[in-house]
């Protein structure tokens, strides 16, 4: 049964998890360990550390219903020392973010789309927030391969990493680029509750890959804005590029992801194969 994002039971794991993350050494709380049944800080040094009462912290923690304001989420992502991509992640599950764009994102910008084409020959494509591919340039045809050949609905770089025969062993560090994908996908998820389609998208990821369900419970969340790529191209050998991804200002639930040689012998193994 496809899920979209139930914000108040999500929020209460992902509070749960980032408390049990954390070292109670690190707070200069008393050392208590062998009184200690479960890792982590316990509710009241949340409680205490935000500001707010642990009745409150129970509550959150138990999906009651509480929508915490924007002060109290500021709050708890100060406690928890969340990372910057984490806080975000925590305003858009209280509902605390303002929405930059009204409508999602299914096909290419024009204006955008000629900008892949433009980039050559520097690799380029658009994606949205799901990773679906919306546009690419020829250079990203020949490293990766022919998008125009598979259906729309396999057009979707997490789907390729993870299903696609050739390109699920492409990557010379396949987990990284796995988890740092599915790190991606959460953000997103969070940020666009009302995407049935991507609900869907994490559903068959989730019952066809062992290792996506397993990465996917952790709740890690990371945008990757930038960089490295090992990859085994099957003419051009081994390929380090770096990579780039572009938010444009009047189309931001686009992304505009380049790729640059890493260092020579890329440049050159590139330059042949583009040449090809």
């Amino acid at each position: 049964m496809t899920r979209t994002v139930d914000t108040t039971q999500e929020l209460a794991a992902f509070l749960r998890t980032r408390r049990e993350r954390l070292d109670p050494d690190d707070f200069g709380l008393p050392s208590r360990r062998q009184a200690r049944r479960t890792p982590g800080l316990r509710r009241e040094e949340v409680a205490e550390l935000a500001g707010v009462s642990i009745d409150y912290i129970v509550r959150l923690e138990q999906a009651r219903g509480l929508r915490p304001s924007a002060e109290v989420v500021e709050a708890l992502a100060r406690a928890l020392r969340l990372a910057p991509d984490e806080r975000a992640y925590l305003f858009d599950l209280a509902q605390q973010r303002p929405r930059t764009a009204d409508k999602l994102a299914t096909a290419a910008a024009p204006p955008l789309a000629r900008l892949v084409t433009d980039l050559s020959p520097l690799p380029a494509m658009l994606m949205n927030h799901r990773y679906d591919i919306l546009a690419w340039n020829g250079e990203m045809t020949k490293l990766l391969l022919d998008f125009g050949t598979l259906p729309p609905a396999q057009r979707n770089s997490m789907w390729l990493c993870l299903l696609h025969p050739e390109i699920r062993e492409f990557y010379v560090d396949r987990e990284r680029v796995v988890r740092e994908g599915v790190a991606h996908l959460r953000t997103a998820w969070a940020a666009h509750p009302e995407d049935h389609a991507l609900a869907d998208l994490i559903a068959e990821f989730t019952a066809g890959d062992r290792e996506f369900a397993r990465w996917w419970g952790e709740r890690d969340v990371k945008v990757m804005g930038r960089g490295r790529k090992e990859m085994r191209h099957p003419v051009a050998g081994l390929i380090g590029v770096h990579f780039e991804t572009l938010t444009p200002l009047q189309d931001p639930d686009q992304l505009l992801v380049i790729y640059r040689a890493a260092d020579d012998g890329s440049r050159v193994a590139l330059e042949r194969l583009f040449a090809r």
